[in-house]
C-alpha cells in the first residue's frame, strides 16, 4: 500500500470518527475539565497556553485530514455526475469534466446557461 493510499484510508476513518457525537462529547468534556480546572491553576498563563496550544495543533492537523476527505468526496461526486451526463442521450457531453476548466471558460459557460434559463422562463411565462 502506498503512502497516499494509507493516508487516504486513515484520513477517511479519522474524519468519520471526529465527526461523531462521541468525539463532540469528548471535545466538549475536555474543554469543560479545562475550564473548571482554571481556579485550581489560578487561571495562569500556562493554564491558558495548554488549551490554546492543544486546540491549535488539533485544528492544524484536522484541516489536512478534512480537506483530503472532502477532495475524495468531491471527486467521487463529479465522477457520478459525469456518468449520468454520459448515460443520457440528450445531455451535452461537453459538460463532462467542466470542473477542470479555467475560471474564464467557466464564466462563459455560466453566462450561456443563464441565457438558456432566461429563455426557458420567458417561454413558461407566455
Amino acid at each position: 500500500m502506498s503512502l497516499s493510499e494509507a493516508f487516504s484510508k486513515a484520513s477517511a476513518k479519522i474524519a468519520k470518527a471526529v465527526g461523531s457525537p462521541v468525539a463532540f462529547v469528548l471535545a466538549a468534556s475536555t474543554v469543560l475539565v479545562w475550564a473548571f480546572s482554571g481556579p485550581l491553576f489560578g487561571f495562569s498563563e500556562t493554564w491558558q497556553l495548554v488549551i490554546n496550544t492543544g486546540t491549535t495543533i488539533i485544528t492544524f492537523l484536522m484541516v489536512f485530514l478534512i480537506q483530503n476527505a472532502q477532495n475524495r468526496d468531491s471527486e467521487a461526486l463529479q465522477l457520478k455526475l459525469d456518468e449520468i451526463i454520459f448515460a443520457m442521450s440528450s445531455a451535452d457531453n461537453d459538460m463532462i469534466d467542466i470542473e477542470k476548466l479555467d475560471p474564464k471558460s467557466l464564466d462563459a459557460l455560466r453566462r450561456k446557461y443563464e441565457h438558456v434559463i432566461a429563455r426557458a422562463e420567458k417561454r413558461s411565462d407566455a
